[in-house]
């Protein structure tokens, strides 16, 4: 990095004639964090250059990267200073321990609320999620103060950062002063408790020295409703229940399905419905907060949403004890509810956070599954590119692996894996087993957080074993390898799921075409740094590999 009047110059060697993509992308993405995450860059200019230590000259400017020669490197270092003029950054001051501040991953933002009971400060994310986090803490201390019990629904866009406003409501220390005894134990204030069933496993994983095989961060939702469901008489230790996942809680006949077998579970409720009864139980006051987030309903019994809130609180309105707190986006489930209902701008996240400030990923993402013209999509995917998060796209399935390792080569910590949809029939022909006997033996924590180098690694680093949407729904990585199947594909410009595996339990689907736009969703939005899409060479996927590319995929070579 030169520090240099004409402002901050990131170089990036590479001993080669012509760069790579991946190369050119690296490059890319060293600039863009220094822009999102290090204090002295914030007014400065940033500029990524990319040196082929054996090319000669200027070479261009490619993806916001200049390609330039080591013997041109000191005239345009020089051009810059002329055309750019001001102090120089101090080194100290650019090498200070708290300038740079990336934003953590959620698995890095868990381990760190573990150890320290916080997260790190990151200068730009924070002033997302903060108004969210305090507004929560203080509408729980009012429940307390007022001996009341609160139902609050948080929405927000994918990777607006819901689940860590979740973790950090329960393990930040912001409820510490409400801890109380219980049988002659001090218990803690809040529980946080999850559906997504991977996302436990990898939490747990990853905190398994936290006690309890890391049951004391984070705790499954079956787990919990079979706990409390068959014992009527049993009640929660905790005053604040956080459900993350809130929109995907199942219905009474999903419910009854995971639980038909527990002795003493009586059936007819949903999740919902089992959870504001739970709270009930809790003496003088509670508070349950879901966590909501829209468009990511992916399985039977998924497909009630939000509404089902609604009938729950409202069937304990009797004693008039219970209130909702929730953003606009919601507050029309609460319409004809007896309960009353405080709406509160600050619990809807709408700003991305996941893709390093990259905002629009989600827009992007809802315009190119509604099929909307691919030049709209294509200005979208420019700007999405001038952020720094890259959308790549190949028909070769090793070009795609290559890409990534390439581009994440030097940096052991980044996780990048092979992602598909569980009901596409034809892409295990092509090497991508994402087949249901091959999906079910993958192990969440070890894919996600292991490194290449653990003996008999499972680490999504490979790119050998697949996960499907229901392995990475409330979870991230580095970078995806998205690949296409079948039960997707654009028909005459139109979106179509008949070549999609059946459910077994059709009669309870709502809308299948609607789960799979979903799976998609889901598949689209988890990668921080890039998705790579490979689209299987086959007929069938012509007009959907075409459609992507001119939506702003850019091809990989």
């Amino acid at each position: 990095m030169l520090l240099t009047s004409g402002g901050v110059v990131v170089l990036e060697l590479k001993g080669k004639i012509q760069p790579s993509q991946a190369d050119i992308d690296q490059a890319a993405a060293y600039a863009r964090d220094l822009r999102n995450y290090h204090r002295a860059c914030a007014d400065r200019q940033v500029e990524a250059v990319l040196v082929p230590t054996r090319a000669t000259g200027y070479s261009g400017f490619r993806n916001g990267v200049h390609i330039c020669g080591p013997d041109a490197l000191d005239a345009f270092v020089g051009d810059l200073n002329r055309r750019v003029s001001a102090v120089p950054v101090a080194s100290d001051v650019f090498l200070s321990e708290d300038a740079y501040r990336p934003l953590p991953t959620l698995v890095e933002a868990a381990r760190e609320l573990f150890r320290s009971g916080e997260v790190r400060s990151v200068w730009r994310a924070r002033a997302e999620t903060d108004p969210a986090v305090d507004r929560i803490a203080a509408i729980i201390h009012e429940a307390a103060r007022t001996k009341s019990r609160r139902l609050m629904l948080v929405t927000g866009v994918p990777g607006a950062g819901k689940t860590l406003v979740g973790l950090r409501t329960v393990h930040a220390h912001f409820l510490d002063d409400l801890a109380v005894a219980r049988n002659g134990e001090r218990c803690v204030p809040a529980v946080f408790l999850s559906g997504n069933g991977p996302l436990v496993e990898v939490l747990q994983y990853e905190l398994r020295g936290a006690g309890g095989d890391g049951k004391a961060f984070v705790r499954g939702v079956k787990e919990y409703v079979r706990r409390y469901s068959r014992r009527q008489a049993l009640v929660p230790a905790e005053h604040v229940l956080v459900f993350d996942e809130a929109q995907r809680a199942y219905d009474p006949e999903q419910v009854h399905a995971k639980h038909a077998g527990t002795p003493g579970f009586e059936a007819g409720r949903s999740e919902p419905e089992h959870f504001i009864e739970f709270a009930d139980r809790i003496p003088e006051w509670c508070v349950v907060v879901g966590l909501i987030g829209g468009g990511q309903e992916i399985h039977i019994g998924e497909e009630a949403g939000v509404g089902q809130w609604a009938t729950a609180v409202a069937g304990f309105a009797t004693g008039g004890e219970w209130q909702v707190h929730g953003p606009l986006a919601v507050a029309e489930h609460f319409d004809q509810s007896p309960v009353p209902y405080h709406c509160e701008p600050v619990l809807n996240l709408d700003t991305e956070i996941r893709q390093h400030q990259a905002t629009g990923v989600h827009a992007f993402v809802a315009n190119l599954l509604a099929a909307e013209q691919s030049e709209t999509n294509r200005r979208f995917a420019i700007r999405l590119d001038s952020l720094g998060y890259h959308l790549r796209i190949t028909r070769e399935l090793g070009v795609a692996r290559q890409y990534l390792r390439d581009r994440y080569r030097e940096d052991l910590h980044a996780r990048f894996g092979l992602v598909a949809s569980s009901k596409d029939r034809d892409l295990v022909r092509f090497g991508v087993e994402n087949d249901f006997q091959s999906t079910k033996r993958v192990r969440f924590g070890p894919w996600y957080g292991d490194d290449e180098d653990v003996p008999n690694s499972q680490s999504c680093r490979h790119l050998r074993t697949c996960v499907t949407e229901f392995g990475a729904q409330g979870l991230e990585l580095d970078a995806v390898l998205l690949a296409w199947g079948t039960d997707l594909l654009l028909t005459g410009g139109r979106w179509s799921n008949a070549r999609a595996i059946g459910y077994r339990d059709r009669r309870r689907v709502r809308n299948p075409f609607q789960l799979r736009l979903n799976a998609y969703r889901v598949l689209l939005t988890r990668g921080r740094d890039a998705v790579v899409v490979f689209v299987p060479p086959l007929a069938e996927l012509d007009e959907t590999f075409g459609y992507l590319r001119d939506s702003g995929f850019q091809e990989l070579t």
